[in-house]
């Protein structure tokens, strides 16, 4: 009689995965030990990885950065495959980091002797949070003393913390002198939106929609590679490719939506004196699957949505404390929104389309009366827009939270209007040449004078990533929320059943997590998710006795 293999499911054919499927199938040992299967509900692979095209360039919906190359698994399989190069035009980023303009709303360049301080203070804060040594002994000093003041409080946000930080900067600066030449901005006016601009910017790190749900005890356990952080010259997707080419035809399974997975928490049923396959798949065309192990991969959001009092999707219901850790973690949406710049007419002065700066905008309050009411609310909480590399006529600009959900539901049309009435409120609009430039009562220029649209900064196309409502994301990543903490993250990672004294006769590892939700320290990243998938299958492997795991 013919042993039966034991039968491994991964949900998901994302790093997570992809990942699993290729240790558990290339690992000398068991390459005739398991039947492998990789189901994923989309039709393609990838999952929050998705590289495409726009304007001729290469771009990334989804996943963008290596983030620190000096012990990268990303980076290490980019360098193997020869991805880091390109002769097509990419999102390299070059100069991303490298002299930004910033401009107040209504058109005023800033002096970098206003922006510099204030970024270094938020920069330094972050710093802190994240457990970094810094070198200004006054702001650890405040730092501490901030921190100090809610010992015992472990619901302590990011958020509270550099407003805290901002406060106390402004309670040991000297009196503010007054400065001219930018309109009814005041010093400290400026200083606030410099810094909301930062806090913005750091909205779409983390996923948190609001720095006020971001935990500060647990900032300091996430950790980065070292070096430089760079893009995939030839894209995201060439290292899903170069794990999924060892796999067989056949062994991942397109448009498989799973609905239902039935397990067996206490017992499981004895046929012939052997057990049968303790987990049983449901897909939405009404087929099934049996398997002894199934390694889930699903986002956070899509485990969050399983929980719901409707969903069903664990049959039966997930340990109390599973379902506990799952609420208690924050899970948020991030958005790429890319525009074309048009092209200038040969009588008009403006944005050059192959000129376009680095452009930070530091926005006005939004109880500020004196704000530009063209400039619509989605827009007034993204920190930047710029080219994807030096002199490229394609732009990006990112948005977290509601904004980046509102993104998704604005029509093209709306969005191009939209970040076109922004930009022609900080850069100088196309006119026409020797066209009269309209001043307020201090010589200021004023943003207006596109009622027709005539002088507006124009746009011709856009794309926009869409992760917030796509169902089989419901989002793009997670973080540590308050009242949560890398505990509930390691948690999150154990399998089921939950194996102890009360339930010998259930069949261990049924159950499996994976995915970048899981990753104690490098959540919310690429690497976190291979570092998942790569743990899950050296589990089954070492359950398995598998030599040289």
């Amino acid at each position: 009689m013919v042993a039966k293999k034991p039968r491994i499911v991964i949900i998901g054919a994302g790093m997570a995965g992809l990942t699993a499927a290729n240790r558990l199938y290339t690992c000398t040992a068991s390459k005739d030990l398991f039947e492998l299967c990789v189901v994923e509900g989309g039709e393609r692979i990838g999952g929050r990885i998705n590289t495409s095209e726009f304007g001729g360039d290469r771009i990334e919906m989804g996943a963008t950065w290596i983030h620190g190359i000096g012990g990268s698994p990303v980076h290490k399989i980019a360098q193997e495959i020869n991805s880091l190069e390109s002769d097509q035009p990419w999102e390299c980023m070059d100069g991303f980091l490298n002299d930004p303009k910033t401009i107040a709303e209504g058109g005023f360049e800033l002096n970098p002797s206003i922006v510099e301080p204030v970024s270094t203070l938020f920069n330094n804060l972050m710093g802190f949070a994240q457990g970094n040594v810094i070198e200004d002994v006054d702001l650890v000093t405040k730092a501490s003393k901030i921190r100090s003041t809610t010992d015992g409080d472990k619901q302590l946000s990011v958020g509270c913390f550099l407003r805290e930080g901002l406060d106390a900067y402004w309670g040991f600066e000297k009196k503010p002198e007054e400065i001219r030449g930018y309109g009814k901005w005041t010093k400290k006016l400026l200083q606030e939106s410099i810094f909301s601009m930062q806090e913005n910017t750091q909205r779409t790190y983390t996923a948190a929609g609001d720095l006020y749900t971001l935990d500060f005890n647990a900032e300091s356990e996430y950790r980065m590679f070292p070096g430089e952080e760079i893009t995939i010259a030839k894209g995201y997707i060439s290292v899903i490719e170069s794990l999924a080419s060892v796999l067989p035809p056949g062994l991942i399974q397109l448009g498989r939506k799973v609905v239902k997975i039935e397990w067996q928490p206490q017992s499981t049923e004895m046929v012939n004196g052997h057990s049968t396959s303790p987990v049983k798949l449901h897909f939405s065309d009404g087929s099934n699957i049996v398997a002894d192990h199934v390694i889930v991969t699903v986002s956070l959001g899509v485990l969050k949505a399983s929980i719901g009092r409707d969903s069903g999707m664990f049959n039966p219901p997930l340990p109390s404390l599973k379902v506990q850790v799952i609420s208690r973690l924050g899970y948020g949406v991030v958005n790429k929104m890319f525009v074309q710049l048009a092209q200038r007419n040969d009588d008009t002065e403006g944005p050059d389309p192959n000129k376009f700066p680095f452009l930070q905008m530091a926005f006005h309050r939004p109880d500020f009366e004196l704000r530009h009411k063209e400039i619509p609310w989605w827009m007034r909480r993204t920190a930047s827009l710029c080219p994807i590399y030096k002199d490229s006529s394609v732009l990006l600009s990112w948005f977290a939270g509601k904004e980046a959900l509102e993104l998704e539901s604005l029509s093209d049309e709306e969005i191009l209007s939209g970040v076109s009435r922004t930009i022609s409120c900080f850069l100088p609009q196309p006119t026409h040449k020797h066209k009269q430039v309209n001043l307020d009562s201090d010589g200021d220029q004023v943003c207006n004078g596109h009622a027709n649209g005539s002088d507006e900064v124009r746009f011709t196309k856009v794309l926009k990533s869409q992760w917030g409502n796509d169902p089989l994301f419901l989002g793009s990543y997670s973080y540590v929320a308050v009242g949560s903490s890398g505990d509930d993250v390691d948690k999150l990672a154990e399998p089921l059943p939950e194996i102890d004294d009360t339930c010998e006769s259930a069949l261990p590892l049924q159950i499996l997590f994976a995915g970048e939700a899981t990753h104690r320290t490098h959540y919310s990243t690429t690497h976190g998710a291979y570092f998942s998938g790569l743990r899950e299958a050296n589990r089954l492997l070492q359950h398995y006795h598998c030599v040289g795991v």
